[in-house]
């Protein structure tokens, strides 16, 4: 073995420059892993920081026991309690103070006109708490609000919207109120709960405007006396509450708001970009294997006079796995220190961008150190293992033979197993997403997709070159012409490093393609469901925003260039014991301005027990028109509703719909979604909406958008998520582009002598240089084509695969001119990465050159 370490160490330093394509792709790789782990531990540290210093002086809370949460969201519904239960609450013994926390949304607009926040993170409102201890925000400056209109918000918000102590501006809550601010206010000590607004008022405000009825209150706040520790204080408070309510310590709540940060952001964002890592990491593997086989290559005559000097197979392949060894520990720890400075400069680039994430030191945990470590000597152990078992086997007469060039094909039986793997993947595929829909299945096939390509590499290089390479002898001659020769030479390097580049392509083509395939759903959606001119809708989504107030409906319903205007509330119940969403709306009016698809009944007669269902969910509960359903309500009350319409679409419209009359005894602060206009006949697009405009404005100006409109604003937030990730992508990129540059370079290192024959026949150094670049852009040309046919597939299969999966009907698009883009950077980074080796061929000494062996 110590001989081995010795060879190992000698080959090392005589050989620093093979390996440092290989160290830069385990160190990206690794950086980017431990960097997201480390951002990931310190946010979470840094949220429970926050919320423990906010709420450190809350020792119980005390709410309704029962939540109603709907699909698709983690925190459900409460019904509110009684704020006089305070009273009761402080006469309890061991109880120093009590107060009623009224909650709801309200969204401020800022000095220039446009809301504050509001995409994404919820707008907060609610009482300003008196007593200073319970309160989680801080005065930071001015003074509490004390008569109506004034109030407190957090400094972030302030500086958001540019407003200061003193400026009068408009609180939608939804309903438009105007407010002056005489306070600023902190949380945790930071300027806000990230992106999240706040905005203080006097209790008999907030009682108007965020409950439906006075005298409610969303939680009450607990402050133990001395002496009294939280789970006692609770085990007092538990005796003294009504049916119904619980008490809980401040620690629980604190950690469930953590909870609610972490599963609502965090969570969904670290692990967004630790499926990046995994995505750098798998595109480092084949830079990885593919440096180490074509070192062994060059290496056969070496590795066979070791063995015919007495060198055993284990001692050569134990010598090739400890330099891999060596790299691999040493580009890992080199990127644990590089992802310590990723999560560094992410903490300080998100206050830069307007994100400001809870200031702290940063966490380093063992796990997030240790983990990344051994991915990355896995990783580059694991890509060398074959290279290394073929260099143990390496006969000692190979040290007779005169070039070391790799020039190994494909097999039969590589062709066979890909086919058949091909076949599989397409079998399983096909059986996933059509015939019995299921997205493990599909993924599944997805994955053996993968695999098959990657076994297909080889079998397909030799075709796709000849093919690619092929306008090249008749657009550059004899230069193009050796360039497709020499990509021609290794059917299974040419696929090794063109798999690299596949790799990054196929998944940027693949969100790409579901990107375009959900703008194009959105607007299918918005086509066929919305039947209405305009569309007036808060600019938020999530939790974010403070809806429409319903009266806006009404005040464009009585527009002369409007037909009909309804507009569309959110209600929440459960239906036979799970958690559903209403739609809170006029119903004939509904039927006008949106396409429901056939109707079995009539919506126009629903009142105050009548509801109206979509086909699917009849089918799902075995309902028809004049059947009777239950309803329960977060008020805790049960009432009987007749379903008396059943409709066949709810893309726009919900799967269950009720009245305002029939909502309003179960109401909170009530909120419309959308509103949906119909132009009188003759009134003109333009001259409808500039009249609609005109009458949004008193209601906290909302925006007005044609249908083309709306369909694309909704689906802005893909456009986003796109953005991310071609940003994130960029990074599998950068290391397909060095792998692709470190097989050039080695490729050229072994073809010296052949390079210096070339330049003594004539062959100028311009035209090496170009010889050395073509036949690059051929192998990204090659790994391009294979990865945007393998993206384009799997973003079929994920379309398919949703569609299948869920109730909504997707819709496939190819996007034509953002895969041609995808292709262009492809080929782009194939001649960037041809740039250093072809310049490093052409300052080859010529006699040096045929001298080499």
């Amino acid at each position: 073995m110590n001989a081995s370490v010795r060879l190992s160490a000698s080959s090392l330093r005589a050989h620093k420059r093979r390996f440092a394509g290989t160290f830069v792709a385990v160190f990206l790789g690794v950086a980017f892993l431990a960097g997201t782990l480390v951002m990931g531990d310190t946010l979470r540290a840094s949220f429970d920081n926050m919320f423990g210093n906010a709420t450190s002086g809350t020792d119980a809370v005390v709410r309704s026991a029962d939540a109603i949460t709907t699909p698709g969201e983690s925190e459900g519904v409460r019904e509110p309690v009684a704020a006089d239960l305070a009273d009761t609450v402080e006469q309890v013994p061991g109880v120093a103070a009590a107060e009623p926390s009224i909650e709801g949304a309200g969204q401020l607009v800022g000095r220039d006109g446009d809301p504050i926040g509001g995409q994404g993170p919820p707008t907060l409102a609610g009482n300003w708490i008196t007593d200073e201890k319970l309160n989680a925000y801080r005065l930071d400056e001015g003074r509490a609000p004390e008569k109506s209109g004034e109030v407190v918000v957090n400094r972030g918000t302030a500086e958001r919207g540019d407003l200061s102590i003193g400026d009068t501006t408009t609180l939608r809550t939804p309903d438009p109120v105007k407010v002056t601010i005489v306070g600023l206010a902190t949380f945790g000590g930071e300027d806000g709960m990230a992106q999240v607004t706040y905005t203080g008022m006097t209790r008999a405000d907030a009682e108007k405007y965020l409950t439906a009825r006075p005298g409610e209150a969303a939680t009450i706040l607990v402050r133990a006396g001395p002496g009294v520790s939280q789970q006692e204080l609770v085990d007092r408070l538990t005796p003294a509450l009504p049916q119904g309510v619980e008490a809980i310590t401040g620690q629980e709540s604190a950690e469930e708001n953590t909870d609610m940060i972490s599963g609502q952001f965090l969570s969904v964002f670290t692990t967004f970009l630790l499926v990046f890592s995994g995505v750098a990491l798998l595109v480092a593997t084949f830079s990885i294997h593919n440096t180490f086989a074509i070192v062994v290559a060059q290496r056969t005559r070496e590795n066979a006079l070791l063995r015919a000097l007495g060198a055993s197979r284990r001692q050569v392949t134990a010598s090739t796995l400890v330099e891999a060894t060596a790299v691999a520990v040493t580009a890992s720890l080199a990127g644990l220190a590089g992802g310590i400075g990723i999560a560094a400069g992410l903490q300080a680039l998100f206050p830069a961008i307007g994100f400001p994430f809870p200031e702290g030191d940063l966490v380093i945990s063992g796990v997030s150190m240790a983990l990344p470590l051994a991915v990355g000597v896995v990783v580059c152990l694991g890509s060398a293992l074959l290279p290394a078992v073929r260099a143990g086997r390496t006969a000692p007469l190979a040290a007779l033979r005169e070039t070391a060039v790799d020039t190994s094909g494909a097999s039969r039986a590589r062709a066979i197993t890909g086919l058949g793997l091909a076949a599989l993947a397409v079998g399983i595929t096909l059986n996933g997403v059509l015939v019995s829909p299921n997205i493990w299945l599909a993924g599944l096939g997805a994955v053996l997709a993968l695999a098959a390509f990657v076994v297909l590499g080889p079998v397909a290089s030799t075709t796709a070159i000849r093919i690619l390479g092929g306008p090249l002898g008749r657009l550059r001659g004899v230069t193009g012409g050796l360039a497709r020769r020499n990509a021609l030479r290794s059917p299974k390097r040419t696929a090794a490093t063109a798999g690299a580049l596949m790799i990054g392509v196929a998944v940027v083509s693949l969100f790409t393609v579901f990107g375009a395939s959900l703008k194009a759903t959105m607007d299918q959606t918005v086509s066929r469901s919305f039947a209405g001119d305009v569309a007036v809708s808060a600019p938020s989504f999530g939790a974010g925003g403070s809806g429409l107030s319903p009266r806006l409906a009404e005040a464009v319903q009585d527009l002369p260039e409007v037909d009909t205007a309804v507009g569309l509330g959110r209600g929440v119940a459960e239906v036979d014991g799970k958690g559903r969403a209403l739609t809170v709306t006029d119903p004939a009016a509904l039927e006008r301005t949106f396409d429901l698809g056939e109707i079995r009944g009539s919506l126009n007669d629903l009142g105050t027990t009548g509801i109206a269902i979509t086909e699917k969910e009849a089918d799902k509960h075995h309902l028809t028109t004049g059947d009777k359903t239950r309803l329960t309500f977060t008020d805790g009350s049960t009432q009987t509703f007749t379903v008396r319409a059943v409709y066949g679409q709810s893309e726009l419209a919900g799967d269950y719909v009720i009245t305002r009359s029939a909502w309003a005894p179960h109401r909170t602060q009530d909120a419309d979604t959308l509103v949906a206009v119909s132009f009188a006949d003759g009134v003109s697009t333009d001259a409808g909406k500039t009249a609609v405009e005109k009458a949004a404005a008193d209601y906290g100006n909302p925006e007005v958008q044609t249908r083309d409109e709306y369909a694309q604003s909704s689906a802005g937030a893909i456009d986003m998520m796109l953005t991310l990730v071609y940003a994130l992508l960029a990074l599998a990129v950068l290391i397909a582009l060095l792998g692709i540059a470190n097989t050039l370079t080695l490729a050229i290192h072994e073809r010296t002598r052949e390079l210096g024959l070339l330049r003594a026949v004539g062959q100028t150094r311009s035209q090496l240089r170009a010889m050395v670049r073509w036949e690059s852009v051929l192998v990204a040309a090659f790994g391009t084509t294979g990865g945007l046919a393998l993206g384009a597939f799997l973003g079929w299969v994920l379309v398919k695969a949703s569609d299948g999966a869920s109730d909504s009907a997707f819709a496939f698009a190819m996007p034509p001119l953002q895969l041609l883009v995808v292709a262009l950077v492809g080929l782009t980074a194939g001649a960037l990465a041809g740039l250093r080796p072809a310049k490093r061929a052409a300052r080859l000494d010529v006699l040096r050159a045929i001298a080499t062996e």
